[in-house]
């Protein structure tokens, strides 16, 4: 997956049958559907694959546990079943997680247990694994560090995890193994309309400064939290159609989660559930559900999400998190659905379903939604551009489709830093073998080795430091402080590999320490 070979696609074929604005979870599965239809696709990205919210997440791949309490079935039963294809396509990236519900009242054993066999039933033949009683002490065995006073016991249930960004790039991947053609760096500056109809759009390669019209028979608007301003550029007169909510997640060194399985805390201040996570060797607590005016690329944690969060995660950890404690906060912009009337509503009673608006033009914008449904959201948002840009009917055909890296669950297991590359980890590690330096960790406290920056650069795509050290790696995330002191080794390879030279090097640094720097408290 070349850039360069990927423009100069783009600059021989002005016709495409479907155009794609945005490159996040949404956005990347369409491209996927659409050229496994054998349908010409074109995706452009204004800034990198997954930079918004699809790097964002809760980094889980669930039915929704919430969503069942609140009696919405059918959005259950969806995400189950897509869940199940998620880890049966991509194995290398999506895997079962344990959860406990601690136990503290009585009846909170029997509720639980019962809500969790029929979450199973729902799923089917695709459950991970049945959902069961604890014990007080299998409890304390499993999470040694459980907040201990009034334990009574819990429930086990199973629900997958992933890494989204990394998701991201193997979906890229995939669509370009299809014949599609993915493109980060490429902001839509306009569409194009004849007869009052829209027949393609202009964009610019952020890199060259190179401008670009091209046509397509139906252009399909996946920008997320940006849906808006697009909808604004076909019409100036569109109503919001997305409603943002911010999401923040904290992340602690790994003794704050001891033992291999996840919690989840039922009873917040605000009435939806915190999640207690292992992941990359860290420990992830999130989320809060908080409604704003405005979408942001970049959103910052505010105080008080910052403190919802410590205070009731202490409720369930013998050791108490504090603001010291923390190693990065991240915060990312849900593209929720926004209601038809301001009603006053909180963003966590808004449903998550996804809808999908045709504008008069012929605009299909996807708005709502949630990474474990971006396969169904694709197909549907296929089967309704499909036909209104008048193509061959085709079947969709990613219910059993394979994505890149795909690597049986029964192979041996890889090492932490590469294991995220599935089947490319042998190449990899030629990489390492060729040049034994590049087994260097980026970081003695990242597990991820030099060679990842040279793979990133070679074959993903990646064409800025923060690329590789917030979604190529996962550093940004896991350790912010660790990642701005790798960031001048990091960025020196990454010039060698793009033919950059020092002052390149230099202006990335800078640019990549400042933007760390939000992700530390």
């Amino acid at each position: 997956m070349k850039r360069e070979t990927l423009v100069k696609q783009v600059e021989e074929t002005r016709h495409w049958d479907v155009i794609i604005i945005g490159g996040g979870a949404t956005g990347l599965g369409a491209a996927v559907d659409s050229a496994t239809r054998g349908y010409k696709t074109l995706l452009l990205e204004a800034d990198d694959f997954s930079k918004g919210t699809s790097s964002r997440s809760t980094k889980l791949v669930h039915g929704g546990v919430r969503y069942l309490e609140q009696g919405d079935i059918p959005l259950v039963l969806e995400a189950l079943r897509e869940r199940g294809l998620m880890h049966r396509n991509a194995p290398h990236l999506v895997h079962h997680l344990s959860f406990l519900i601690p136990s503290y009242q009585w009846w909170e054993g029997p509720f639980f247990g019962i809500g969790l066999k029929v979450y199973d039933a729902l799923a089917g033949r695709l459950n991970l694994s049945p959902s069961r009683l604890v014990s007080r002490e299998e409890t304390i065995a499993r999470i040694p560090n459980i907040e201990q006073d009034k334990l009574l016991g819990g429930v086990e249930y199973f629900d997958g995890q992933f890494d989204d960004s990394r998701l991201a790039v193997a979906l890229a991947q995939t669509a370009v193994h299809h014949g599609a053609c993915v493109l980060n760096y490429a902001r839509v500056t306009g569409i194009t309309k004849e007869n009052n109809l829209i027949d393609g759009v202009a964009f610019t390669d952020v890199e060259s400064g190179q401008k670009f019209a091209v046509k397509g028979r139906v252009v399909i608007n996946a920008t997320g939290i940006f849906s808006d301003s697009v909808r604004l550029m076909d019409d100036p007169k569109a109503a919001r159609a997305v409603q943002p909510s911010q999401g923040v997640h904290l992340v602690f060194d790994r003794s704050f989660l001891q033992g291999d399985s996840a919690i989840m805390v039922p009873h917040t201040d605000d009435g939806r559930v915190l999640f207690v996570i292992p992941w990359h060797g860290k420990v992830l607590v999130g989320t809060t559900d908080t409604a704003m005016e405005t979408p942001d690329i970049e959103p910052r944690a505010m105080k008080d999400e910052i403190g919802f969060i410590l205070r009731n995660a202490a409720r369930y950890l013998a050791r108490d998190p504090k603001e010291e404690d923390i190693l990065s906060v991240f915060a990312g912009q849900r593209p929720l659905v926004r209601p038809p009337k301001k009603d006053g509503a909180a963003t966590k009673a808004i449903s998550r379903n996804h809808e999908i608006l045709v504008s008069d033009s012929g605009l299909v914008t996807v708005v709502g939604g949630k990474w474990t449904t971006y396969r169904k959201m694709a197909q549907d948002t296929l089967d309704h551009a499909s036909m209104l840009g008048g193509l061959e009917d085709r079947p969709c055909v990613t219910t059993n489709l394979q994505i890149h890296g795909w690597r049986s669950p029964n192979a041996p297991a890889l090492p932490e830093g590469i294991a995220v590359y599935g089947s490319d980890a042998d190449k990899v590690q030629v990489l390492m073998n060729e040049d034994p330096s590049l087994a260097d960790p980026i970081h003695p406290k990242l597990p991820y080795p030099l060679a990842a920056i040279v793979w990133a650069a070679r074959h993903e795509q990646a064409r800025t430091l923060e690329d590789i050290l917030s979604r190529r790696t996962r550093a940004l995330i896991l350790d912010a402080r660790s990642a701005i002191e790798a960031a001048p080794a990091a960025a020196a390879l990454l010039a060698r590999e793009l033919g950059r030279d020092k002052a390149w090097a230099d202006a990335q640094v800078a640019a990549f320490t400042k933007l760390a720097e939000g992700y530390l408290r």
